[in-house]
This record gives structure tokens, sequence and C-alpha cells, in this order.
């Protein structure tokens, strides 16, 4: 448009020239198109809310953005206020407890009962088994949180669901961001991302350098975490992007301490650890692929797929040397139209172990005690359908198929030179599992921004090769079988944001650790009967330039008329738990509290006869975080410096005796940042 036809016709819009003049004016065609052209590889944070809306269940997104104010260090920093979630490192570290309506309740390490993505592909091993440290916070876009069977359209089943963290883009991301994190206990985190949008094309690519002391001895950590991804059009309907992930991370283990021990010093690191330096350090690569392909009438389909090696060093009762392979591809059909929605797919995962055991002579090998060559197959089939009931009803129904393999094969003999120092178990074996599962949903939107939803669904868990190799050994375990029903409410109305579910899952053959009548100890096996009931409630509340953010969970997991534990409480995780912050927030800038609160007491051991104590602890932060430009934070926790287990071990009958079961959180800390964003 030329210089004087917009003068003219600003004229004409302030009134400023006659109807004659008007009449005389002639202007060129102008074509404004603000809107951003879909990638399905790449869901932008608005279309994934709008994908939510229509799960009838317990489904969350975490914006990068709310988390990114503060320290981002572990997954506890990114997914602690995530309605559903109960995350709690075990020493300041990427390795938590991380669980979901109960899943891997006895899990404090190398989690399971989840399916964790990066991407939409997985992070699991094939055997359902998952490492913390592939995660890095900062490279993330959004994280989708899936609760229970509202994972489906992944084609998992588990008892807890999905995590998926989602990168950013070169057309989401800024083109530069830089930063530094530093604080207590020698914390160090330096990041730095790039982004570029080449038009039909875009690439992403981070690094990521962290260490720190920690505050407790022997709590030295070393992560180097490389991301990147490309992506765009082949065609076109045919768009794709590929991953690439490459991390380095070496952790000392400091162990866990009789709760005497916490409360005498609870910087100390347990004997046993420090003698033969236990460890975790692993190296991870990774490829994955997303390729959709858009076709007539409302159909797509999508491919995802990913390759990934991993080596494993791991001295701690024994050295473990672990090598592992895992590949899979998922392929998911889908269709919309008039408010019907489809999708349906199928899921092929193999992975392959070469597990090498060790004694541990002060953290080195020793003489060789066991090699295991572990194989985990797995195909899964998957479908649901959205049918539209009448106006703003919605009924969802879903069946899955699951055929899981677990094969060892005991590759160590005693050696008859050694025998007099070497006993031989056999822990070969093969098992099939098979499961055949349905879930039935309905949603009903009763007014702008208020969702009502119920649903019954199954789930099924084989169990991982921790479970059946190592120690005491149970290889007839079955799978973990649970029926769920669950109900709630979305809410988005009037500065409030609020998201409510409460379920039941009764479950069969919860794979826990437990003992015999007699007290003796049984190794990891099928409980008959137990149950897993609660709320779950989150979400964010804003008035004026206030917000209240967190989340609150009502965990009531039990036994359920068990032969030794009859109806006690299951351990492991307290009844009530809170947490959340309130920041005042402008334009950029934001300071306040925040808060974690464990109310009462809860046990270590399923007996309960070990209790660990109620807590309550308290923060603040501040900073400045803008679009673009340079930014800052300040963060202190734990400011009262409270003395307090973070998690803890569980075991099944502690007999009223002290145990080395608790892991102590972090004293008083403070961390700054600035991060610069062109």
């Amino acid at each position: 448009m030329r210089p004087s036809s917009i003068l003219s016709l600003l004229a004409l819009s302030a009134g400023l020239v006659t109807p004659a003049l008007a009449e005389q004016v002639e202007l060129e065609n102008m074509t404004i198109d603000g809107r951003r052209e879909a990638d399905p590889t790449a869901p932008t944070l608005a279309e994934k809310r709008a994908e939510f809306a229509r799960i009838p269940g317990g489904a969350t997104l975490v914006d990068g953005e709310t988390y990114k104010t503060g320290r981002s260090s572990t997954l506890q920093d990114a997914l602690g206020m995530a309605t559903g979630v109960f995350v709690q490192p075990r020493f300041g570290s990427e390795e938590s407890r991380l669980s979901i309506r109960g899943s891997g309740l006895q899990r404090t390490f190398h989690g399971r009962g989840l399916l964790l993505m990066q991407d939409g592909a997985p992070v699991n091993l094939a055997d359902g088994s998952f490492d913390f440290q592939v995660i890095e916070p900062l490279a993330t876009d959004h994280i989708e949180v899936l609760r229970g069977a509202n994972a489906w359209h992944y084609g998992t089943a588990t008892l807890g669901g999905a995590v998926n963290f989602v990168a950013p883009t070169g057309k989401s991301a800024p083109p530069v961001d830089l930063r530094y994190e530093g604080g207590s206990f020698d914390y160090h985190r330096l990041f730095m991302a790039v982004a570029e949008d080449f038009g039909d094309w875009d690439a992403y690519l981070s690094l990521s350098d962290s260490s720190q002391d920690g505050f407790r001895d022997h709590a030295k950590q070393d992560n180097q975490r490389y991301f990147a991804n490309l992506g765009g059009r082949l065609g076109d309907r045919l768009f794709t992007r590929v991953y690439l992930t490459h991390v380095e991370t070496d952790s000392e283990l400091p162990g866990n301490l009789t709760k005497a021990q916490m409360q005498d010093d609870d910087e100390q690191a347990a004997v046993g650890n420090l003698r033969n330096d236990q460890r975790r350090d692993f190296t991870l690569d990774r490829i994955g692929n997303r390729t959709v392909w858009e076709l007539d009438g409302g159909h797509s389909l999508e491919l995802a797929s990913f390759y990934s090696e991993k080596d494993l060093w791991h001295p701690i009762y024994q050295v473990l040397d672990v090598d592992s392979e895992d590949y899979g591809l998922r392929l998911t059909h889908k269709w919309e139209r008039q408010g019907w929605r489809w999708t349906g797919g199928i899921e092929a995962s193999h992975g392959r172990n070469h597990d090498v055991r060790h004694q541990n002579v002060g953290g080195h090998a020793g003489r060789k005690l066991n090699e295991l060559r572990q194989t985990a197959r797995n195909l899964n089939a998957f479908a649901e359908l959205e049918i539209p009931l009448a106006e703003r009803w919605a009924l969802i129904g879903g069946l899955a198929w699951l055929h899981q393999e677990r094969e060892v094969d005991d590759r160590f003999k005693c050696s008859t030179a050694v025998t007099s120092r070497c006993v031989f178990q056999d822990e070969s074996f093969e098992a099939t599992y098979v499961g055949r599962l349905a879930r039935l949903g309905v949603r009903h939107d009763l007014a702008e921004g208020v969702q009502l939803f119920a649903n019954f669904s199954q789930s099924y868990e084989p169990p991982t090769f921790s479970e059946l190799t190592g120690g005491q050994i149970v290889s007839k375990n079955d799978a973990q079988r649970a029926r769920t029903w669950e109900a709630g409410l979305r809410y988005n109305r009037d500065g409030v944001d609020l998201d409510l579910a409460v379920y039941r899952s009764e479950i069969r053959d919860e794979l826990l650790a437990l003992n015999d009548a007699n007290g003796d100890p049984l190794g990891t096996v099928n409980a008959d009967r137990t149950l897993h009931q609660g709320v779950e409630l989150g979400g964010a509340w804003s008035v004026g330039t206030f917000v209240l953010r967190g989340q609150y969970l009502f965990n009531d997991f039990r036994f359920d008329d068990d032969e030794v534990y009859g109806d006690n409480r299951l351990a492991g995780m307290p009844r009530h738990f809170v947490k959340g912050e309130l920041l005042w927030q402008r334009t950029g800038w934001y300071a306040g509290p925040t808060f974690e609160w464990v109310p009462t007491h809860y046990a270590v051991d399923h007996a309960e006869t070990l209790y660990a104590d109620r807590y309550a602890l308290w923060g603040l932060k501040a900073g400045y975080r803008p679009g673009q430009g340079l930014g800052f934070f300040i963060e202190g926790r734990n400011l009262s410096d409270r003395r307090y287990a973070a998690t803890t071990g569980v075991i099944a009958d502690a007999r009223g005796q002290d145990s080395a079961q608790f892991l102590p959180g972090d004293g008083r800390s403070v961390y700054a940042g600035l991060e610069w964003r062109l």
C-alpha cells in the first residue's frame, strides 16, 4: 500500500474528509494473514489444551514457563505442582519416587508403573522401567500428564498413565536462549539453546551442563545433555520431525539412613555407600522420529519411532555393568468428523540388556558373579472412539490388547576352580503376559468453561526385569491388574482454573516386596488384593495481580483383607500432600512464597511399625521474566532449615525397629539465575 493511500485511509476513519473526497480514494488490495500454519508433529500448547478438553478423565498440561521462574533442575522442579503427580527426589537429584495414583509405589529409583516419553516416543526401556536423568526440564516447552487410562491413545495401559515432555521447535522457541543457575551445595547449571525457522522447515538445538556437590556427603552429580530436533514438510500433507538425544550423567549415591542417623546428622552418607563408592553413571544415545500424513475426509496416519543405546555402570551391593539396546514404533490412525473421533493403532517394541554383575570392591569390579541376557518384546493394539450423544454430551469407549514377553538367559556358570566360593542359581526363564482391556467414559460440557467427566478403565502391567532377576527371585510373578473408576470436573472461569478427579482402583496381584506370616522376606511378589483410591485437586486462582497455584493429593492406598497385613495402609506415600506457591505477578515481575506440607506421619513398612514424620517447608522466590531480553530469579528453599525425610524406602515389616530407610531432604538453600532470550 502506498503512503498516500494509508494517509487517506486514516483520514477517512477519523472523519476528517468529506464524502466527495472519500469517493475519490483508491486503495490497493492488501491481505493480512496472522495465522500460524499448523504442524501436526509439533502441536502448540493451545492446540493441546483443546485436545485435552476432550479427554473424559484426569489430564493436565504443564506450561514450561510456570516452573522456569525458579531453579529448574529436577523432575520435582518441573512436575511438583502438576495435578495428581507425587514426585520426591532421593537426595536433591533426578532420581526420585515418581508416582501417579500409587504407581511404582516402592520404587525410589529406576522408575516403573508409568510411561515416560520425550516428544511422544518412549523413554522407557522395553521392560517398562525408565531413567529420570534422560529429561532436561529447561529443554521442554510443555509437559503432558495423562493419569491412568487417559493415556490410552499413547498405547499404554499402566496404572499411573503417561508423562510426555515436549521439546520446543524452531518455530516456538526464541532464536537464542542463554541461562545460568547457581546456588547452594555448589550447584551450577549452564543452558544454551538456539532455534531457527527456515519456512517449511525449522530446527532446535539445546546443550546443558550441570553439577553439584549435593546437600549430603557422597552426593556429587555431573550431567551433560544435548537435544536437537529438525522438522518440516515432505509434501503438501506429509510432515516429519527427527529428534536426537545424547546424555552423559554421573551420580554418587549417599544411600539411606536410619531415623536416628538422620536426626543426628542429615548430611552424612551411609557407611556402606561410602565404602563401596556406590554410584549410578550412564551414557545414552537416542534417535526418534514422528511423521504425520494428513489424508482426505478427516483421516491421518502418524508413525512414531525410536532407537536408543545405554551403557550403565552402577556399583551398589554389586557392580552392575549393563548395556541396553531398545527400539520400537507406534502407528496410529486418526479420524474426525462432525463430533465423531477415532484413534486406533498398533505398537511394537523390543529391548535387549547385557547385564554383567561383579563383586563390589571399593566401587571397582571384582570377581564376576553373574551374566544375564535379558530380552523384552511387546506388541500392543489399541482403539478409542468418541461418539456425540447429544448437545454437549459425548461417550468415549476403548479397547486394548497387549502381548508382552520377558526372557532371561543366565549365561554364568561356576568355574570348578572357584566352586567353593560360588553359589550358582540359574535365573533363566521365559514368560508371556497377555492382557485384554476396555475403557468407557462420558463427558458433559455443563457450561462455558465447566466440564464434568466419568470413566471406567482397566490396566495391566507385567513385571520389569528389576522384579524378575537379582537377589531373591520369584520368577513366577504375574502381571499387575486393576479396575479403576474415576469422576471429576474441569473448571476454567473468572480467574479460576480447576482440575479435580476422584478415583478408586481395585488392584489384583500388585507387585510388592512382602514378608510371609513368619516375618521372613519373600522378595517381590504379587499381593492378592489392594486398593488405591484418592482425590487429585490442582490448578490456579488469579485475583488481581496475585496467583495461587498448586495441588492437593489425598492418598488412601491399602491392603484388602490380606492374610498378613489385613487392611493396613501401603507404606511409602503420605496420606495428604500439599504443594504450591502464591505469587504477585505484573508485566514480567513476580514475587511470593512457596510451600510444601505433609500434615501427618506415614508408614515406612507395610506392618505399620515405623513412620516418617510429618513436615512443613516454606520458601520465597522473586524475579523478572520478560518474553525477550534479560531476566533473573532468586529463590530460597526450606528457609526454616527443617530436617525431614523427602522420601523413604519401603519394606514389609520393620518389627518396630529403626531401619535405614530414610532419605533426608535438602536443608536451607538459595539459588539464583540469569537468562537472556533474543
